[in-house]
């Protein structure tokens, strides 16, 4: 009797034993599983040259946008994200290493006869989530050095077709890995392209962790869009080329819902700069913010953001906190789960409690938020908090006469990127226009600024020298007024000469058929 309930005993606990670590196997597996699948896919949309004023959600008029607003509408919208530089290259730069450019000699846009490009030496974006076993696929404009060593499969992408450079350089050709695969570009159809190559990075790796990086080439000048959207917006060919953009947005996002992987996709849109405003109605729109392109005004450097991740981020927030590219990168590392090295200084921050924060703007998290604002290795402006402190502008070394200055500022189209100015002190939460100069009534504030400053340049250390990219020295610093004032000259000088001929050509032909009849 004893020996039976002994044993029936036993076999109870044996069998409860069983079951307990069946139950704990699955849970860990489960766990597992879960792990995993938090971890997100990552797709980056980055325009070129897009304004602050050129979407929907940020005020945009004249441009349909549903698909880049409605990101920001089920996700987020950044009101004050920052790209790290007002031009190309270095913006670029900055995104991929979280880090700013002068810490590596990256100053200004990379030329087809540069021979440098984004040190090896650097760790990018890629490099980073590939130990977390991701794939990572870049479809578009690279800009980051065109020689092999420079290109994308040495910076950690798996796979790359695009474009080297921007689109209005010479030797534009597409570019599949290392090797040109197409030496001339019908530009009318670059969207849709790259669109349909980033499809299929979808459609090829969409049951495994993925970084897709989409870095459009338009609607950097000259523009260009398919037919079929040519003459559909209310604002030219430069608001065709962005509602084709929108189009692409649309395409991605579909792809990712057919392979049923877009509530676990973080979908960001951005810009790299400002709008090209010297370009007048093909160079888009900044306001309701001062300057463009080419200026460390907020127009040339405060992009239109937004961000959508339906498992993760709730819907409807706007977050005001200054946020920039470079924090995308410790962003991404901590989402994928991956540990930096303890020796990479970065300038960025991770900001996913930020956009998990239920609708918070995350200046709790990051308490007077400090950015400075570089264009040519030259620091020309800083925020802290709320206060941007615009360095002095000095009056060019050479002393133009005033009708160069004039012409020069006509060319520029009241960008005021070479213009000189006194020290300014703008409250970027009360004027975003940067209208106002406070710096004579907020002495003890501009003091504050200029002694982070001095801890900011402090914390660089030895910079590197200026990447040479083969500029010419000519346009550079105090000639670029000269270069402008000429370069006005010249073009207004080339129509009406083209004017002339054509009259005169039109009147000979004229005179020569009098005579035979």
């Amino acid at each position: 009797m004893v020996r039976a309930q002994f044993l029936s005993f036993f076999f109870f606990v044996t069998f409860s034993v069983f079951i307990l670590s069946s139950v704990s196997s699955d849970a860990a597996d489960t766990e597992i599983k879960t792990n995993k699948k938090k971890q997100p896919n990552i797709v980056f949309i980055f325009a070129d040259d897009l304004g602050y004023g050129d979407i929907g959600l940020f005020g945009g008029i004249g441009i349909e946008t549903p698909n880049i607003d409605a990101l920001g509408q089920q996700g987020i919208k950044f009101t004050d994200f920052y790209a790290v530089s007002p031009v190309c290259t270095p913006s670029r730069a900055a995104l991929l290493t979280g880090r700013y450019p002068i810490r590596y000699g990256i100053h200004s846009v990379f030329f087809p006869r540069s021979f440098t490009g984004l040190p090896e030496s650097e760790i990018t974006i890629p490099e980073i989530l590939n130990k977390a076993g991701y794939i990572s696929g870049i479809f578009g404009k690279w800009h980051l050095g065109h020689r092999e060593k420079f290109l994308p499969l040495q910076q950690g992408f798996d796979e790359f077709f695009g474009t080297p450079y921007s689109n209005d350089m010479n030797s534009y050709v597409y570019i599949e890995g290392n090797d040109v695969v197409q030496w001339t570009v019908d530009q009318q159809f670059l969207t849709q392209t790259l669109t349909h190559k980033a499809v299929d990075f979808i459609d090829r790796h969409h049951d495994q962790p993925f970084f897709l990086y989409i870095p459009h080439p338009m609607p950097h000048v000259p523009l260009f869009a398919s037919p079929e959207f040519q003459g559909t917006s209310k604002r030219g060919l430069y608001g065709d080329v962005v509602q084709e953009l929108d189009w692409s947005v649309g395409e991605i996002i579909k792809a990712l819902k057919e392979k049923e992987i877009l509530n676990n996709t973080l979908i960001i849109f951005s810009s790299d700069n400002g709008p090209w405003l010297t370009m007048g109605n093909a160079g888009g729109d900044a306001v309701p913010l001062r300057g463009g392109k080419q200026s460390t005004f907020e127009g040339g450097m405060r992009v239109p953001t937004v961000a959508m991740w339906p498992d993760e981020v709730n819907p409807g927030q706007v977050i005001q906190t200054p946020l920039t590219m470079m924090d995308w990168l410790p962003t991404f590392a901590n989402l994928a789960g991956v540990s930096l090295p303890d020796n990479l200084v970065l300038d960025g921050a991770d900001i996913s409690s930020i956009m998990q924060g239920g609708g918070k703007d995350g200046t709790y998290l990051i308490k007077d938020r400090e950015f400075a604002y570089y264009y040519g290795g030259k620091l020309q402006a800083y925020r802290l908090g709320d206060w941007k402190l615009k360095l002095a502008q000095p009056k060019h070394a050479k002393n133009y006469p005033a009708w160069i200055n004039w012409l020069s500022l006509r060319v520029l189209r009241g960008q005021e990127t070479f213009q000189p100015h006194e020290l300014l002190l703008f409250n970027m939460r009360q004027d975003k226009q940067e209208k106002y100069n406070l710096a004579h009534n907020n002495p003890e504030k501009v003091k504050e600024i200029q002694q982070a400053i001095q801890v900011f340049q402090d914390s660089l250390g030895e910079v590197p020298e200026k990447l040479n990219v083969g500029n010419y020295k000519f346009i550079q610093d105090d000639n670029r007024v000269l270069f402008d004032a000429i370069f006005f000259v010249l073009k207004w000088a080339a129509g009406i000469i083209s004017i002339c001929i054509f009259a005169i050509g039109w009147f000979i032909a004229r005179k020569v058929y009098r005579r035979k009849t």
